[in-house]
């Protein structure tokens, strides 16, 4: 297992999530009356997401499990050798499509919704790190 590198991924990821406490308002309100602000959000998170893809894809290339058909097959495969848990494959699958709104604008980005990533969701990136710092020992 490349530790060195998924360490050095988590330390990344780790400096991502801080810089995003640390531009990411409070309140709604804010958020919205500020294009700036939801352009750093938007990019923080899905570089965020995208080191935790890249994260499972080192995974899934140390454990020689091959090549995954697509991005939820890479979730499934990390659930079945006990990497993650079921409940963190279900959220990485949410994580990626919302990365995909993000990248691929497919629709307008609401607002709504990345302000709730904002407010309720940066814990499911501790909880990963937590599950693979775990698995790793």
């Amino acid at each position: 297992m490349d530790k060195k590198r998924i360490l050095g991924k988590i330390k990344e990821l780790d400096g991502y999530l801080e810089e995003l406490d640390s531009v990411r308002p409070k309140e709604f309100e804010d958020y919205t009356n500020s294009i700036s602000t939801k352009r750093s959000c938007e990019r923080i998170l899905q570089i965020s997401i995208e080191i935790v893809l890249d994260i499972c894809n080192v995974i899934i290339s140390n454990l020689n499990l091959g090549i995954p058909s697509d991005e939820s097959d890479i979730f499934s495969k990390l659930k079945n050798k006990k990497v993650i848990n079921e409940k963190m494959a279900i959220t990485l699958d949410e994580m990626k499509g919302f990365r995909n709104i993000l990248v691929h604008r497919y629709g307008i980005v609401d607002d709504e919704k990345v302000f709730e990533v904002l407010s309720d969701k940066l814990s499911d990136f501790e909880e990963f790190k937590s599950q693979i710092l775990k698995y790793l020992k």
